[in-house]
């Protein structure tokens, strides 16, 4: 019998185990003027020009809101190149050369406790839209949207599940500043009126919930509990996430702030508190290079590194003579790339270099296991056969739109048959 697959091997156990190397001073850096989500952008410096750290250097142009850029090193603004950014594409970015003195602009300022005690439901929005916040999750979705919500507030959820297999930059940081994760969350909720706050972690971290409860012994006047919950794939889907952490069940495509809930990042959540206390934007992020065709290291580093500069730094790659495959982000939800330079963004934290060891695609048997083990109960090879005749309205009668791009589908297809793929394809097609 078909049994349905949750449990896949996450390859995170030696990637943990790797110091992390820090790698902040990079000759030059690069800011994509545009973004999947934002797809229009403009600058507003000049070539010659010298900018600080925080300073806004262009802002980039989306459907419906704009995020400022800023200079996450200070020097001087040398011109423009094109590189690779997290979707995978090609796209202009601004270079700034590092002059590795790292003079903060003058809006940079401490606030005090009393400051931000003052601080109003609006002004805790405009510092978050202020510093380009968005979830560093992966969505890249803007911080300020969610928190802008009339809805009633019940509960924000730190989310800390990190399900994808490679990807340690939220294990990492939960280790290390659990109590910025925290303070951040305290700002969500103010920010939003919420009077609880939630942690969900994997039930097997359990020395992340020992550090999370030992740190939230100095927040006692805030009602703020550990939830742990499974360790299956796609556990750190926010809908079963939240359904698991909080007993609430949320339709998909409903907002969760109708149903009381504000869901963040754990890394979100310390990027809220970096803005609100310190007047900071993003500046650095956790990167890890792994996979068999590549020395596997992890990396903090700025926003704007070319990842180049750090698979030299790790040793380059193994078995130069042997094809590579990319992945930029994790083996189940990333983009397969083509070329490696890549410029470090928010929500870019992996690069999975593997030997090629191409595996022919096969007819499909008809096993069934794709549908048994989608977490959104539709049906993957209907959805291929209806995208290559180009029927859009047995796209939409299949639901293609439902598929949250997991993965599970060509995991755990025998025939090794990209259905992951055909649904990206069908999605785009239907809409």
């Amino acid at each position: 019998m078909i049994a349905k697959t949750k449990y896949i091997p996450d390859g995170k156990k030696a990637l943990k185990e790797l110091p992390i190397l820090h790698y902040l001073d990079a000759d030059f850096v690069y800011y994509p003027v545009t973004s999947a989500r934002c797809p229009e952008g403009e600058t507003c410096v000049r070539g010659g020009q010298f900018v600080k750290v925080g300073e806004i250097v262009g802002t980039r142009k989306g459907a419906f809101f704009e995020q400022p850029m800023h200079a996450t090193v200070s020097g001087e603004v040398v011109g423009y190149e094109k590189h690779i950014d997290n979707s995978g594409k090609v796209v202009d970015c601004l270079i700034v050369k590092n002059d590795r003195k790292y003079e903060m602009h003058s809006s940079i300022v401490e606030r005090t406790d009393a400051e931000i005690e003052a601080l109003t439901k609006k002004d805790y929005i405009q510092i978050v839209k202020d510093a380009g916040l968005v979830g560093l999750g992966g969505s890249a979705f803007p911080t300020y949207i969610k928190l802008e919500t009339e809805d009633p507030i019940q509960v924000v959820i730190a989310n800390g599940v990190e399900c994808e297999p490679n990807l340690i930059a939220d294990y990492s940081l939960m280790m290390n500043n659990p109590k910025e994760v925290i303070m951040g969350l305290i700002y969500a909720m103010k920010a939003s009126g919420a009077p609880k706050g939630v942690i969900a972690l994997k039930k097997k971290y359990k020395e992340i919930e020992e550090r999370f409860k030992f740190a939230l012994k100095e927040f006692t006047q805030y009602d703020i509990e550990v939830k742990t919950v499974g360790n299956f794939y796609p556990q750190g889907w926010e809908l079963s996430m939240i359904k698991n952490a909080l007993g609430i069940k949320i339709p998909q495509g409903q907002l969760l702030s109708k149903y009381g809930v504000l869901n963040f990042n754990v890394s979100t959540l310390q990027s809220i508190y970096n803005a609100v206390k310190k007047r900071l934007p993003v500046l650095e992020r956790l990167f890890t290079i792994s996979g068999d065709g590549i020395h596997n290291k992890n990396f903090r580093a700025r926003i704007g590194t070319l990842v180049t500069d750090l698979i030299e730094l790790a040793g380059g790659y193994k078995d130069q003579e042997t094809p590579k495959v990319l992945v930029l982000g994790g083996p189940m939800m990333g983009t397969n790339i083509l070329r490696d330079d890549i410029v470090m963004t928010h929500t870019t934290t992996s690069l999975i270099v593997m030997n090629n060891a191409p595996e022919p695609e096969e007819p499909c048997v008809h096993c069934a296991s794709c549908v048994y083990s989608c977490p959104v109960e539709i049906q993957p090879v209907q959805i291929m056969n209806a995208y290559k005749v180009k029927d859009k309205d047995a796209l939409r009668q299949l639901e293609v739109s439902k598929c949250i791009e997991c993965g599970l589908c060509s995991f755990v297809c025998p025939s090794k048959i990209h259905l992951t793929e055909y649904m990206r394809l069908g999605k785009r097609l239907a809409k």
